[in-house]
């Protein structure tokens, strides 16, 4: 069958075809049913099934007489170190890594802060909590104290697991001291934490709270798999909310499952055995998703990727990898190829490497611009599929399904929907718009298996954010288009969360950072386009009257703010002082107007603007940084 074919198979019977998918997972009580549609829009999937992620992921693969085979290959240019981990081996680790969580009192729905870096061991910790029925929530290593903070207050977690520390390029960060001052701001206090002690930087411990996490493995019983039903939740994932709250999003552990398993042939054409690289971090979705579980519940080989795509040391390192290894799918984010090709244009590191071994690669996380797909294609030769998806979704909505039809590609185009996605353009009103307009693009409910069932202890908040706005269907906060051949192109965020080097992240919690600062009356951050990054975050002060220092200074204070409170990954550098923000008569700032002016981009006046002359002088300001020109 070809895509059509599948995906009208999808349409015509939505529910066998999610019955059918279901059979790829060993289940320890199967459902008798895929969708429970009993309380719309809380849909749920799988409900009355039981079984084991972790199961799954490993135990299944050893039983079937696979052990041998290697199932994690961790390579970290930054610290010289290697190391291949087979299915038998990351059983043997995981089981005995859960049995000391529960001998420390963890059980079944309980959960567990994870922030680490990239070693195998976050990858340990993840399936150690599935295993158990403990719910994980994984936050990315670069997060300074106070979000980490306001995740803990969020998930309540019995305990935290961390590592002593990350190593960056040219830098170690210090892991617990960030993770102490996350738990001394935080309201809720975990009862222990396990520390994996790194030789670059090892950590000072708290007695009587902290524990070595070799030593707790050595001391520990393996554990066996607690039943889990289909409904209940894996994992918490807090992505960026417009208000600068996080929003934790639930991901139910039956259809998370079925929905992996799914793709990674279908979308990813790999096969059991055969190697697949997200190059990506367990902080994210994408590591969550097909570093940690996809591979794995299908019976691959994940990479764990502790580097950057240029600098460690050259930008040959992604060619080396898949070469070294035999990567036959390769995924990550434009930035890294844009990074590549800004030190490499002419492809000189991509001739020296033997890519056979490459099929495909994917690319997710931001719009990916067409001049870097043309370059990836003409250097490596391979199929370069754009696909797009969500941390709500936790996998593609639109892609290439290169395991059932290699579609022809469209420059700016994730190409098609994939069975469970029912996407559509839809006008403020709510009424579908024809091929080749613009509007809102919205799902229609239910949304398919694998995707987010509600925000974490915050299920009205979850329909306000989703589900109100065109009622029967989910708002995907992205403006975009559907050409006269179905194919799908993402053109915008419809909100103020913008995107940096893949990372989703708020521009109202940017705001919220600055504003704190004492000489700052008034702010606004955009997302301005940056060839490397996708997007960079700049900000607009408005200075408390009487305050006369050298703007300079103010600026320099209000970026260290940042990098302090939100981390370095927001990559916030710039900030200019005005008279003025242009707004509309009801007060609300001009973000998408000023957007437009320092992209260079058309625009038209805002009709309800309050005065403007002000857009001069945001023009005036934005030339002066660079901008606008």
């Amino acid at each position: 069958m070809g895509y059509k074919e599948v995906y009208k198979s999808w349409q015509d019977d939505p529910e066998s075809f999610w019955m059918q998918a279901a059979g790829a997972i060993n289940w320890t009580k199967k459902p008798t049913k895929a969708l429970d549609d009993s309380n719309p829009p809380m849909y749920r999937w799988y409900a009355d099934g039981e079984a084991n992620t972790c199961y799954n992921a490993l135990d299944r693969h050893v039983e079937s007489g696979r052990g041998d085979q290697v199932a994690v290959i961790y390579d970290s240019p930054i610290t010289g170190a290697q190391r291949k981990l087979t299915y038998a081996e990351m059983l043997d680790q995981v089981s005995r890594f859960a049995g000391a969580l529960s001998a420390k009192g963890i059980e079944k729905g309980d959960r567990v802060v994870i922030y680490m870096p990239m070693v195998p061991e976050a990858v340990v910790a993840m399936l150690a909590c599935a295993r158990i029925g403990a719910v994980h929530s994984v936050v990315f290593g670069g997060f300074a104290a106070n979000e980490l903070a306001v995740r803990i207050d969020d998930a309540t977690p019995k305990a935290i697991i961390a590592a002593s520390c990350g190593i960056e390029p040219g830098r170690v960060i210090e892991y617990k001291p960030l993770l102490d001052g996350a738990i001394e701001l935080a309201k809720h206090k975990p009862e222990f934490t396990v520390i994996l002690q790194r030789e670059q930087a090892r950590a000072d411990m708290t007695e009587g709270r902290d524990f070595d996490w070799q030593e707790v493995q050595a001391a520990a019983d393996p554990a066996e798999c607690v039943p889990v039903g289909g409904a209940d939740p894996l994992y918490i994932l807090y992505t960026s909310g417009t208000t600068g709250q996080p929003k934790g999003v639930v991901r139910p552990s039956g259809g998370h499952m079925v929905a992996l398993h799914w793709t990674m042939k279908n979308i990813y054409n790999v096969e059991p055995g055969e190697v697949f690289w997200a190059a990506s971090d367990v902080g994210w979705v994408v590591g969550h998703s097909y570093i940690a579980y996809g591979p794995l519940i299908y019976g691959a080989t994940t990479i764990l990727f502790e580097g950057k795509p240029v600098g460690t040391p050259d930008a040959g390192t992604f060619w080396r990898v898949i070469s070294e290894h035999r990567v036959k799918s390769f995924f990550t984010a434009p930035t890294a190829f844009r990074a590549i090709k800004r030190e490499d244009p002419n492809g000189e590191f991509v001739k020296k490497y033997d890519l056979s071994c490459l099929k495909a690669l994917f690319l997710a996380g931001e719009r990916a611009d067409p001049d870097t797909i043309v370059w990836a294609q003409e250097q490596l030769g391979v199929p370069v599929v754009d696909h797009w998806w969500q941390t709500e979704t936790g996998y593609a909505i639109a892609a290439n399904p290169l395991g059932i039809e290699e579609l022809p590609t469209k420059l700016g185009s994730p190409t098609v929907p994939m069975p469970g996605y029912d996407v559509q353009i839809l006008g403020d009103d709510g009424h579908r718009l024809p091929a080749g307009e613009l509007g809102a693009i919205a799902i229609k409910l239910p949304l398919p298996p694998g995707t987010l069932s509600t925000l974490w202890q915050a299920e009205e908040r979850y329909k306000k954010a989703y589900l109100e706005t065109f009622p029967g269907y989910y708002e995907t906060g992205d403006a975009g288009m559907i050409d006269e051949d179905g194919y799908l192109y993402i053109m915008a965020r419809t909100d103020d969360v913008i995107n940096v080097a893949g990372h989703r992240l708020s521009t109202g919690a940017m705001e919220e950072v600055l504003a704190s600062h004492p000489d700052v009356a008034e702010c606004a951050v955009i997302g301005v386009a940056d060839e490397l990054k996708g997007q960079l975050p700049l900000g607009f002060l408005c200075l408390t009257a009487g305050v006369n220092r050298p703007h300079a200074e103010i600026v320099a204070e209000v970026v260290k703010l940042v990098r302090q409170q939100i981390g370095p990954v927001a990559a916030f550098k710039l900030a200019t002082v005005v008279e003025r923000l242009p707004k509309t008569r009801s007060g609300k700032i001009l973000r998408g107007t000023m957007v437009h002016i320092a992209n260079g981009t058309e625009w038209k006046m805002p009709a309800t603007i309050d005065d403007p002359a002000i857009l001069d002088e945001i023009a005036s300001a934005l030339k002066e940084l660079g901008f606008a020109k």
